[in-house]
């Protein structure tokens, strides 16, 4: 007879998991106990050694479909004496376990909330152990109902009968709830005032929806507002009201049917729709018009793609069977302002913009928006990173002792926070751009440090001296460790891919600051035997107005071809400026006044978008690069223009985009297709990429910075590396924006004190 005790770390709470080990325990007759503790779950039991082996074996095999388990630590010990098998109350300690991202509804549920026989029949908060809200639910560690914001509602019988039975799946479900005890609708006015309760409200909302309003309704971690996806008069209005011109909206559709009468969907696309993560997935919109289901041309404009989701919560189930039709789902938010998440807060700042508020009185702990991923060769890229992902942790290679809190980029920020062997990232926060937003900053800020009573060591943040995640690092009384923007970016996807150096990191974004001082963001790093040097970057060219270059991409356009003509304006599609705007600017550039020099991939991108007038301004960051890859459409060519490198004795090499902006002139006076200019560019740059490889003829190639979401430059440069022999590592679970920019200055910070 031995005693063993086994310490589980990973995602072990709220996943059934207790439930599972006591089930384990019957079925091999051993006695002992199980218990949450903040590192995760503690199992001790007794029994003949190869029983408690195959025990072990049985864990590991047969775990709950939605738990992970990163570490057991296991040790056998002399008996204790149990008789039985018991589950123990959960117990403090150094907060380790990890916090369940929110998980999309399960079939079990769906199908209890669909009978009419069920107890929770059409009950819009249903959920079990394999399902419901985690994250956006939870004030503290051990996730037990009393630390949820479930904590005011008081289970009733049945509900309590079936938290206290292992044998149930929701045993210890802890937002487990029915209609006689739980939270519940009500449809609101523009006032506040009730107009319907219940599944009454639910109906209403569904046929207020179809008549075209808008409705701002309470989710998992926020306000959607949502309307009918196939009017253009209530898209309009929608767009009018949130001040969101162009940038294309997600939609909801009802089913996984109606989504393939609109889009192309492969089976990995399929699968990360209907998985326990639900997130926004970009699709391929079909060449023709379904004739049985209609969307606005307005939901995304001079797009190819649609971002589509399926409901997640019986609440949008129930919603949405009701509805019947595909859906506006958009943040609900003015644009660029964090989503809502208090029904008060929601009446006050969607006033203007919704007509209706459908509200339920479960308290939302922490906003969570909608993730969003794309597929790219049959694996997951997310975009952004935020319900069904995060807080879910990435493991290092080694347990580091220093602690690291991260607070990210100025755009798509999130906060990144290390403990032993695991980054936690935060949800995604935003562009800390409005007061909303830097407050939501401050708050992801306390949050993530309480939840794990984290007390960090250093904060890493950006070498930008005027960002607000920056300015407010440096204000506090931790040591500070300030990162170039870029080099997080490659160590984020280090870190995301686990890969180690020796490495050559490549990259691209619209703008970050450099440590020379200019602008960058086309640029590669070497990084072995414990240095990150710059090796390589673009040509510089002066961003006339700073900042409004990244909002006008005709400044990109005047500042790159001032560097290779005279007279740049004429270069340009007629009409870009007025005289009076290209004098002023041209004086800018002669007297280098507010006009920063730059070695921006993004810039270059709005550079040769403007030249090909497929837009001047832009409304919403990468507007102009993605137009410039959507023209290439499918059009398959391996022409490209000449490249050239620059080689100074001590310098970094520089590419030259000289010849690449020559020809694109030259084929567009020719009357060339902005399709195929647009082919030849991406493949000019993809043809750059891989001589720099060459040189520098390390194995591994990260791909990292928001250039990398362009699918075509990304399978350009992906094909052309493997044909030579080289392994690109592109970013699968930080999205290669600044979304992963949090995790990256962890990283770097970390590889920094390594040095010393």
């Amino acid at each position: 007879m031995q005693r063993l005790r086994l310490e589980i770390k990973g995602a072990v709470q709220g996943v059934g998991f207790r439930p599972f080990v006591y089930r384990l325990a019957l079925r091999f007759n051993l006695p002992g106990w199980v218990s949450n503790t903040s590192m995760g779950v503690v199992v001790e039991v007794e029994g003949d050694i190869d029983v408690l082996r195959r025990f072990t074996e049985a864990i590991l095999k047969e775990k709950p479909p939605v738990s992970i388990l990163q570490d057991i630590y296991s040790e056998y010990l002399e008996p204790a004496g149990y008789t039985n098998f018991e589950i123990r109350r959960s117990t403090g300690g150094s907060k380790e376990a990890f916090v369940l991202p929110d998980l999309a509804t399960c079939g079990e549920c769906t199908l209890e909330i669909l009978a009419p026989d069920n107890r929770r029949y059409r009950y819009p908060f249903t959920n079990c152990t394999n399902c419901g809200p985690r994250y956006s639910i939870i004030n503290s560690i051990p996730y037990d109902r009393p630390s949820t914001t479930m904590s005011g509602f008081s289970m009733c019988s049945e509900c309590r009968e079936e938290y206290e039975n292992p044998l149930d799946r929701r045993f210890h479900a802890q937002p487990n709830a029915c209609p006689e005890c739980g939270p519940h609708l009500e449809l609101w006015d523009s006032s506040g005032i009730v107009i319907a309760e219940r599944d009454d409200a639910l109906r209403r909302t569904a046929a207020e929806i179809l008549e075209g309003r808008i409705v701002a309704v309470k989710g998992l971690g926020g306000f959607h507002l949502m309307t009918v996806a196939n009017s253009d008069e209530a898209v309009r209005t929608l767009r009018s009201r949130k001040g969101r011109k162009m940038k294309p909206l997600a939609m909801m559709f009802p089913s996984f049917s109606a989504i393939s009468e609109v889009c192309r969907v492969s089976a990995a696309e399929r699968d990360i729709l209907e998985s326990s993560s639900s997130p926004i997935v970009l699709l391929k919109k079909l060449d023709h018009e379904s004739e049985a289901v209609h969307i606005s041309e307005l939901v995304s404009p001079s797009n190819p793609e649609y971002g589509i989701m399926l409901p997640y919560t019986p609440l949008h189930i129930l919603l949405m069977m009701e509805i019947g039709e595909p859906v506006i789902a958009t943040s609900g938010n003015l644009s660029d302002e964090p989503i809502c998440t208090d029904e008060r807060e929601a009446l006050e700042r969607l006033s203007g913009i919704a007509d209706l508020f459908l509200v339920h009185n479960r308290p939302i702990a922490r906003h969570v928006d909608d993730s969003v991923v794309r597929i790219f060769n049959d694996s997951e890229m997310i975009l952004r990173r935020a319900r069904g992902y995060a807080p879910l942790p990435l493991s290092m290679e080694e347990e580091e002792s220093a602690s690291v809190l991260a607070t990210g980029g100025y755009l798509k920020n999130t906060l990144a926070l290390s403990i032993g062997r695991n980054v936690f990232t935060s949800q995604h926060i935003g562009d800390l751009e409005t007061p909303q937003a830097i407050k939501a900053f401050g708050e992801v800020w306390s949050s993530i440090e309480a939840l794990y009573n984290a007390h960090p060591d250093i904060i890493a943040f950006d070498m930008h001296p005027d960002y607000i995640s920056s300015v407010r690092a440096r204000e506090s009384q931790l040591r500070g460790i300030p990162v170039q923007h870029h080099i997080a970016h490659v160590f984020s996807c280090m870190l995301d891919r686990g890969i180690v150096p020796p490495l050559l990191g490549v990259s691209w974004d619209g703008t970050g600051y450099g440590s020379d001082g200019t602008v960058w963001g086309g640029e590669f790093f070497h990084i072995a035997d414990g240095t990150v040097k710059r090796i390589a970057h673009l040509r510089r060219f002066p961003l006339p107005g700073g900042d409004s270059a990244a909002r006008e991409p005709r400044r990109s356009a005047l500042g790159l071809l001032s560097k290779l003509y005279d007279d740049p304006v004429k270069y340009l599609p007629a009409g870009t400026f007025s005289i009076e705007e290209s004098d002023i600017i041209k004086q800018m550039l002669a007297s280098r006044l507010n006009s920063p020099l730059t070695s921006s991939a993004g810039r270059l991108f709005d550079a040769v978008a403007s030249i090909l007038d497929l837009y001047q301004t832009i409304e919403f960051e990468g507007q102009a690069a993605m137009a410039l890859e959507h023209a290439i459409g499918g059009i398959e060519t391996e022409e490209s223009y000449s490249v050239e490198m620059i080689q100074i004795a001590g310098e970094p090499v520089i590419i030259d985009w000289a010849p690449l902006v020559k020809g694109v002139i030259m084929d567009a006076a020719e009357g060339i297709s902005n399709g195929i200019i647009s082919a030849k560019f991406h493949n000019t740059l993809a043809v750059g990429i891989a001589a720099v490889a060459q040189r520098v003829g390390e194995k591994k190639v990260v791909l990292s910075g928001g250039c990398f979401q362009n699918i075509y430059l990304l399978g350009r440069v992906s094909n052309m590396l493997e044909n030579l022999g080289y392994e690109p590592v592109i970013h699968r679970s930080l999205p290669p924006n600044d979304g992963g920019i949090a995790p990256g200055q962890v990283m770097a910070a970390l590889f920094s004190e390594s040095k010393k």
